[in-house]
């Protein structure tokens, strides 16, 4: 039989030291195939290229042995033009990152490299998303890897539910204070946005964005709290939006009566 084909994305760009972690955590479990911005694309969410054209550029040698792709796109481009165009069969399993900075709670929904998980997801392929709590360029990824080795194995080999992926976050501690991986939700949180005013060299105003992250629980169940603890957290995410629970109240609205 023929060994896992696993996709590698990410959305820090092809050159970032956290893809390459990520190659050297999981190339024992598989074929591997990485496809990756040409370009840092953090922040981008779910967007695709619509009004520009697109280019594959192979990087033979990049990672050794290891076929590896570089794109104009998003992450989320990656992952449409590895399915469509570059692989040969469906892969067995997608892992994306390691992120350079945590995306846990709210931060998932601007998250580069959670979206490519999720474009992976809608695909019908396994997919994971990993993020170190740590922005740092050369940031020690050591013991992101190992959860990142022990996360995908555990994919390939019991699969995941239908509809959902993985959103694994690890803590900036010492390997010797780590607690394990603990399954949670997602905590309620949000930024706390505004917008200097500046004036450049050219005494034109501009804009730059600043903010603070709020976290709106304590609970003990979250990832928020995970992480606080020394925990990595793993937050099964699932792509269909909709409010179940709000379909009910919806329904007992008059919309005949309405204007």
């Amino acid at each position: 039989m023929a060994r896992p084909l696993i996709l590698v994305c990410n959305d820090d760009g092809i050159h970032a030291p956290g893809i390459k972690a990520l190659i050297e955590a999981v190339e024992h479990l598989g074929e591997l195939v990485i496809v990756a911005p040409d370009r840092p694309q953090s922040g981008m969410g779910h967007a695709v290229t619509i009004g520009e054209p697109l280019r594959i550029n192979e990087k033979t040698g990049l990672f050794g042995k290891h076929k590896a792709y570089e794109t104009t796109g998003t992450p989320v481009d990656c992952v449409k033009l590895a399915v469509d165009r570059i692989l040969q069969r469906k892969p067995d399993l997608l892992v994306s990152g390691i992120n350079h900075g945590a995306n846990s709670s709210v931060n998932v929904i601007y998250s580069g490299t959670m979206s490519a998980a999720v474009e992976g997801a809608i695909e019908g392929i396994p997919s994971v998303g990993f993020s170190l709590c740590d922005f740092a360029y050369d940031a020690d990824f050591t013991l992101a890897a190992k959860v990142a080795q022990q996360v995908a194995q555990l994919i390939l080999q019991n699969g995941l539910m239908p509809g959902t992926l993985l959103n694994v976050n690890i803590p900036k501690i010492a390997a010797a204070d780590f607690k394990g991986i603990k399954v949670c939700r997602q905590a309620s949180a949000k930024w706390s946005e505004n917008f200097e005013e500046r004036t450049d060299p050219h005494h034109k105003k501009y804009y730059w964005m600043v903010g603070e992250f709020q976290l709106l629980e304590n609970s003990t169940d979250t990832d928020e709290w995970a992480l606080a603890n020394n925990f990595a957290s793993m937050v099964p995410v699932q792509f269909d939006l909709t409010a179940h629970h709000a379909i009910p109240y919806l329904n007992n609205w008059n919309f005949e009566q309405a204007g």
